[in-house]
């Protein structure tokens, strides 16, 4: 009888650790593991949750509500090729590597420049454009090139790619967190210069009165691309996969007719994994060197 009853007792205990221990492992492992019908270890099976800006035309931005632009339209597209919706979310760019490392988001869309540095935060996947830097001053201003920022205050927006060129050409920049207050700095003179994404100075400088100039534009060392958290392996395969086939089918092409009208492409630029050809189109009107190019610049973060 007593064994009976010490098996009567241990029988519901055992039951209730085993349950628990479930549970926990259920709470503890990681809601956005890759399975059956979440192959891509998504937050939300079938939704890639995308960290974007909202200020940064014409490649992410919000208009009338809706988060739009090159980068954005592209991202809706190459995730349509592999049966995924886009779900958009805006965020400041100092932030959004790691959030995207974080699974606070499933990718990153942002006009990102590809470096050996963020590679240690967040993979790749393979470039989708090609972008410049601008050069902004106050009006009047005695700077006319890259190559007079010596010693002067210049301001970026911290974590971009003009973060990392003005840091590495030794310019100990004024690191802001974003666009609107790297304006401000230029506009109130407590910075001499403005490293900017080209499109996004050129835009500024039109719409200043008179007040900001477009100095100069340089070609971005790199391509930029979707950012994906460490690891995520078969989402950026099929970001890839996706990529190419919107090239194929004439997407890509049309994009760039629509958001960068005549922009000439670099000849050396091949976009995806440089496998499949664009078809011909009114943004492709014939190789182009980078100088060519920097008429009709993009932006690059």
């Amino acid at each position: 009888m007593r064994s009976r009853s010490l098996l009567a007792t241990f029988t519901p205990l055992a039951a209730a650790a085993i349950l628990a221990t479930t549970a926990l492992a259920g709470c503890g492992g990681s809601s956005n593991a890759a399975s059956a019908d979440n192959p891509y270890g998504l937050l939300r099976p079938g939704v890639l949750r995308a960290g974007t800006l909202t200020d940064a035309p014409p490649n992410v931005y919000l208009k009338d509500g809706r988060f739009t632009g090159f980068d954005n339209d592209l991202l809706t597209a190459v995730a349509g090729k592999v049966g995924l919706k886009v779900e958009f979310v805006g965020t400041d760019f100092s932030a959004l590597l790691s959030q995207v490392n974080n699974h606070k988001f499933d990718v990153g869309s942002s006009s990102i420049t590809i470096t050996e540095a963020r590679k240690k935060t967040v993979d790749f996947g393979n470039g989708y454009d090609f972008g410049y830097f601008g050069l902004d001053v106050p009006a009047g201003s005695p700077i006319k090139g890259f190559d007079q920022l010596t010693g002067k205050r210049v301001v970026v927006v911290q974590g971009t790619v003009q973060d990392d060129y003005a840091t590495g050409h030794h310019l100990d920049p004024v690191r802001v967190p974003d666009y609107n207050g790297a304006l401000n700095q230029i506009k109130a003179g407590t910075a001499d210069a403005w490293i900017a994404p080209a499109e996004i100075g050129e835009k500024t400088a039109k719409d200043s009165g008179g007040k900001v100039v477009l100095a100069d534009k340089q070609l971005s060392p790199a391509p930029t691309a979707f950012a994906v958290a460490k690891g995520n392996d078969k989402l950026r395969a099929a970001l890839n996969r996706g990529l190419d086939e919107v090239i194929a089918d004439g997407t890509w092409t049309k994009l760039q007719a629509q958001y960068y009208p005549g922009r000439p492409i670099p000849a050396d630029f091949k976009p995806g994994s440089g496998t499949v050809a664009p078809p011909a189109g009114p943004a492709q009107s014939g190789p182009a060197s980078p100088s060519d190019a920097v008429a009709s610049a993009t932006p690059a973060s």
